[in-house]
């Protein structure tokens, strides 16, 4: 036999196994969780369908989705019958009055199902009416994909400028320290004055506020772009990967309006909820329609049995349901307005978009069609110079400030563009450039 000291500490092993299981599959949880991996890599690809997976205001946009469908499942519901028992004439102040002879005898019993027969459509006009209402939100929810879209690229675009500028600052502070050293050592050997020589050292601090600005920029871009992504996707450190470009592409006008009538989810949610206001004025009729009741009884009254039939209907007098079909074909007129309204609001967008597209690209093929080199050829001529003593301090500076000024309007002026594209893809409501 099992000693009592022997069940006792098997029953103390597996209480304290017990105690300790819920800790430990927390545990396995929280490791299979936190090992999965995250980007540290992340195109403006990978950025877009992170979004649409992760970002937690479309998600719970989402769920207006099904709750709309839901909504469906309550429309197609028929009425349910209606039991009712009925028990009269207990002569409770009788001394017999519970005796089996008096309840075979004198009392009455009444059983009775009655049922409600909807008229005018009306089931079928609600699930029609339930049906445009989900179709409206699937496209409003589609409306607030494309919005996270622009958001998302927005903020990748923006990211990648402040890195581009990083980049640039750190190479202009390293060619500038050069310069720098290069003077210090002409100072040392008394080829400048040392008044020179601190100008050169002073504008060395432009150029490290430059890196600095820069870097937090890139923080800051990061962490909008995380921020839109979702945090746990990417790892902190993570890098981009594009560039600023311009690639030229060639689209109608007349074209990308047409499409963005025929793609743009607000203005499709805007006709489906004309749809819906027109079914709602149908629904307001059938409404005024009045249901039919039917009954079927069964009495027992002393010794008879019977069966009995009735029907009751609303007389509509007073009461036509007048309110509703005028409040509904009220809104039915308003829908076509905010339609219309929406219409040209999508045309305007277009537009906009298309002349903010032309603008950034003519800005970006002016400094491709010789600024860049000219900035680039006018500063390293005024380095040399300045070393050889055939042009002033002044002009040296001068041509360093062009040139750094040049390079920063130039990327903005890339990320403009790339912009400008998002921005039309947006307008259109599909990638309509790549």
């Amino acid at each position: 036999m099992v000693s009592r000291s022997a069940r006792f500490a098997a029953l103390f092993v597996i209480a304290v196994l017990s105690a300790h299981a819920p800790s430990v599959l927390s545990a396995q949880t929280s490791s299979s969780q936190s090992s999965s991996p995250k980007l540290s890599q992340l195109t403006l690809d990978d950025a877009t369908r992170l979004a649409l997976e992760n970002n937690q205001s479309l998600r719970a946009q989402r769920l207006a989705i099904d709750q709309a469908k839901a909504n469906e499942i309550t429309a197609a519901l028929k009425p349910n019958p209606v039991f009712t028992n009925l028990n009269e004439d207990f002569p409770f102040l009788s001394p017999n009055f519970l005796t089996l002879d008096n309840l075979r005898t004198n009392q009455e019993f009444t059983n009775s199902v009655t049922y409600t027969i909807e008229r005018g459509g009306k089931r079928q006009k609600r699930v029609q009416v339930a049906q445009d209402s989900t179709d409206v939100t699937i496209k409003t929810v589609a409306d607030n994909e494309r919005q996270l879209k622009f958001q998302v690229a927005q903020a990748f675009i923006n990211t990648l400028l402040a890195k581009s500028n990083l980049e640039f600052a750190r190479e202009d502070l390293k060619s500038f320290l050069q310069v720098v050293g290069i003077n210090q050592q002409r100072l040392k050997s008394g080829d400048i004055a040392e008044a020179d020589y601190l100008k050169i050292k002073l504008q060395q601090l432009q150029f490290e506020q430059d890196v600095s600005s820069a870097q937090v920029a890139l923080v800051q871009g990061k962490a909008s772009l995380r921020q839109l992504v979702g945090y746990n996707t990417i790892s902190e450190d993570f890098d981009l990967v594009g560039d600023l470009t311009h690639a030229k592409y060639a689209a109608p006008q007349k074209d990308l309006e047409n499409e963005a009538l025929l793609s743009r989810p607000d203005y499709l949610a805007a006709q489906s909820a004309v749809k819906l206001a027109n079914d709602t004025v149908s629904l307001a009729y059938g409404n005024r329609a009045r249901d039919l009741t039917v009954e079927s009884e069964y009495k027992r009254s002393g010794l008879i049995n019977g069966l009995g039939f009735g029907l009751s209907i609303e007389l509509p007098i007073h009461d036509r349901n007048q309110g509703e079909i005028a409040r509904s074909k009220a809104a039915a007129s308003q829908a076509l307005e905010s339609a219309e309204s929406v219409r040209i609001g999508v045309l305007t967008d277009v537009r906009s978009a298309y002349a903010g597209f032309q603008t950034a690209q003519e800005v970006a093929v002016l400094y491709e069609s010789g600024y860049l080199d000219q900035a680039k050829e006018s500063r390293d001529i005024s380095n040399y110079a300045y070393q050889r003593g055939a042009a002033t301090l002044l002009d040296l500076l001068d041509a360093e400030r062009s040139y750094r000024a040049t390079q920063l309007a130039y990327r903005q002026a890339l990320a403009a563009y790339m912009t400008s594209t998002e921005q039309i893809n947006f307008a259109v409501g599909k990638r309509v450039m790549p």
